[in-house]
């Protein structure tokens, strides 16, 4: 998937990978895709819920190797 900033907050764990989610999406356009690699498990579960409570589009989430990929989508 096509992305327009990447976050990379592998090796960190609840809540760092959120913050830096949210702090990458503050600089971003309506529109634009971020894209997270992250470590932490929970990250799958805390992401669909940060997406829901900021109106952010999860657009895609996979896992790899022990590695989570989040696609979001600006509002």
């Amino acid at each position: 998937m096509e992305f327009d900033i990447e976050v990379d907050a592998r090796g960190l764990n609840c809540p760092l990978p959120i913050l830096r989610a949210k702090k990458a999406l503050a600089s971003m356009q309506s529109g634009q895709v971020l894209h997270i690699l992250t470590t932490d498990p929970s990250s799958v579960r805390d992401f669909q819920a940060f997406a829901k409570q900021t109106g952010n589009e999860c657009l895609e989430q996979s896992e790899g190797e022990g590695e989570y990929s989040i696609y979001l989508k600006r509002r």
